[in-house]
């Protein structure tokens, strides 16, 4: 990792923002679509729509973090952004552990739920946390 500080700058940018526009796709469901929100079976309707999305707001937002942090690297190389690219899929694994399923809030759901219900999106999503990077690179 050659610039650690930049790459995390870029990671936790690209993660508050694929965060919130899964928020705002949310909440879009709910009130324009007019999806139910969530209950006491679970997230919901409007939130379950989103989840074939989730991949796709992943891979796009990732990939163009992953370039910007390419870019500002003096001469990155593919070994530079498969480093990067399983830095980010670690960190987001670990953080979404904590931020998802052990620290309850409203939105938090079981092991069960993240990891097994949340099937393919999940394993979908940190391929594409990975990926952008090596994306990033290549374009």
């Amino acid at each position: 990792m050659r610039n650690f500080g930049m790459s995390m700058l870029w990671f936790w940018l690209a993660y508050l923002l694929v965060t919130l526009v899964g928020i705002g796709h949310t909440i879009f469901n709910i009130y324009v679509l007019h999806y139910k929100p969530m209950d006491a079976n679970g997230m919901g309707e409007a939130y379950e729509k989103t989840k074939p999305w989730h991949p796709l707001y992943n891979i796009i937002l990732f990939s163009v973090f992953g370039w910007l942090y390419m870019q500002g690297l003096a001469k990155p190389t593919f070994n530079d952004a498969v480093v990067t690219g399983l830095l980010w899929a670690l960190i987001c694994i670990v953080f979404d552990l904590f931020g998802w399923v052990l620290i309850k809030h409203p939105w938090s759901l079981t092991l069960s739920e993240f990891y097994i219900d949340y099937q393919p999106w999940i394993t979908l999503i940190y391929l594409a946390i990975f990926a952008g990077p090596v994306i990033g690179y290549l374009l």
